[in-house]
């Protein structure tokens, strides 16, 4: 872990945001928890958008999570979980291989905006013809609430893994 924590700090407070900045560490949790209680992204296509954040960001918990199986962690009933049939394994690894056959064109759109927003978010705001395709397989409610899913997983999965709270963590088949 990059920050140190206080000898004071207990086995739950592993996270230095909850020891020095409880208030802003709420409000990160609750941005998460909102995204998996509230998006009404079909379900591969959510996790689709999510991996490869993920894989951008380098943090092993987020490649490591699954919606389906992990999201009851937040205390969710009924969320994004939900929202269609869960991927199988086979999916999350093809993804992390950087392998997209197979997948739905939304589900190749919704890798290509995440990959767009987590690297060159300039080009993505100014590429009317992309925004032209999105808007095939898209509604501009999902499209907003893709944004926001991309924005949250790029932020805390970033910090997650920049201050190595992932460091104990490793991707694995999760069968």
């Amino acid at each position: 872990m990059r920050i140190s924590l206080p000898d004071t700090a207990t086995a739950t407070e592993i996270d230095p945001g909850a020891v020095y900045i409880p208030e802003i560490a709420k409000a990160g949790g609750a941005f998460a928890k909102a995204v998996y209680s509230n998006s009404k992204l079909p379900l591969r296509t959510f996790e689709a958008a999510r991996i490869v954040t993920a894989v951008i960001n380098g943090c092993k918990i987020c490649m490591n999570w699954r919606a389906a199986r992990d999201v009851s962690q937040f205390g969710i009933e009924n969320g994004v979980d939900t929202n269609g049939e869960a991927p199988d394994e086979e999916f999350y690894l093809a993804l992390l291989d950087n392998d997209f056959k197979g997948l739905s064109r939304q589900e190749e759109l919704a890798i290509q905006y995440a990959k767009m927003m987590g690297t060159d978010p300039q080009k993505l705001s100014a590429d009317d013809a992309f925004w032209n395709e999105m808007r095939t397989e898209f509604s501009e409610a999902e499209l907003t609430d893709l944004t926001y899913c991309v924005a949250m997983w790029m932020g805390l999965g970033r910090m997650t893994h920049v201050l190595g709270l992932d460091s104990g963590c490793e991707v694995t088949s999760q069968s």
